[in-house]
């Protein structure tokens, strides 16, 4: 585990959720990309607290972000689910997730779980697919650690996304007959759409889909200590490879469309993975 896992910070935000919810042992943080929202269907009778009653907790202005934690259980897990992200686009700033990520921790998660919608580069992957990441390319070199001090800041990027994780989100897919793609995913910082060109040069470089969110999430978690798991909803073909007018309204109906489907299975995956066993004192 990374050293600045051992850190203790201490949040507003963790005493108003100490305050709320006194029983929460949590060991699962989701974050909600747009057209996952589903997933709080599977939630079972959760506390729900608005990030504007959390501070430091950011305010959602994309339309699909409601902007609400929820703390509960899917399946036999407890999870604390962050309905809804701020992304770098909005603000310039790339580590508006960095309390809240910090704030679960502290609760007690150590394993994250992201998601997003996102734009397919294979002509194999076409919309309305599933894929689960296995690393990514943070193609504006922008980090949310900016301005931490110490050595823990320099954190290792292989295996970024838990390969264990991962190896059972696939067995879990395929048990339910979902055929869940493996690959590299390309952060773009939006909020423009990407050009024809571009989608060529990431297709050069291995990106496998394109998006505008997730890797800042993954940096501070894994900064944390934290395994991450992500899966992405393709919701369009790249620039260039079909004739669709992108648009943010043509992303959101497209994963409208499949979002009772990837909830669903996102809600096994949860309730299926298995966590690692949690450090005791002795």
């Amino acid at each position: 585990m990374n050293a600045a896992a051992t850190v203790t910070h201490n949040y507003p935000a963790q005493r108003t959720l100490r305050l709320l919810a006194p029983r929460a042992r949590t060991r699962i943080a989701v974050v909600l990309g747009s057209g996952w929202g589903g997933l709080t269907t599977h939630v079972q009778n959760p506390i729900r607290i608005p990030y504007a009653d959390l501070e430091g907790f950011p305010h959602a202005t994309v339309a699909g972000h409601c902007g609400e934690l929820w703390l509960s259980h899917i399946g036999g897990q407890e999870v604390a689910v962050l309905s809804g992200r701020q992304h770098g686009y909005e603000t310039g700033a790339v580590d508006a997730m960095k309390t809240p990520l910090r704030v679960l921790q502290a609760l007690g998660c150590d394993t994250l779980v992201q998601t997003n919608a996102a734009g397919s580069l294979r002509t194999d992957m076409p919309p309305h697919s599933l894929m689960v990441l296995d690393d990514h390319i943070n193609l504006p070199q922008r980090s949310p650690l900016i301005n931490e001090t110490g050595s823990a800041r320099f954190v290792s990027m292989v295996d970024a996304y838990d390969p264990a994780l991962r190896s059972q989100a696939i067995g879990i897919a395929a048990a339910h007959g979902v055929a869940l793609h493996t690959g590299v995913y390309a952060w773009a910082f939006g909020p423009q759409f990407e050009t024809p060109a571009e989608i060529r040069m990431l297709a050069r470089l291995g990106a496998d889909a394109v998006g505008m969110s997730t890797v800042p999430e993954t940096i501070l978690a894994r900064h944390a200590g934290m395994r991450v798991l992500a899966l992405s909803l393709i919701t369009n073909m790249g620039a260039g490879l079909s004739t669709e007018q992108l648009s943010h309204a043509h992303t959101l109906s497209q994963a409208q469309a499949s979002s009772e489907a990837a909830s669903g299975l996102l809600a096994a995956i949860i309730g299926g993975i298995t966590l690692c066993k949690t450090e005791t004192n002795t």
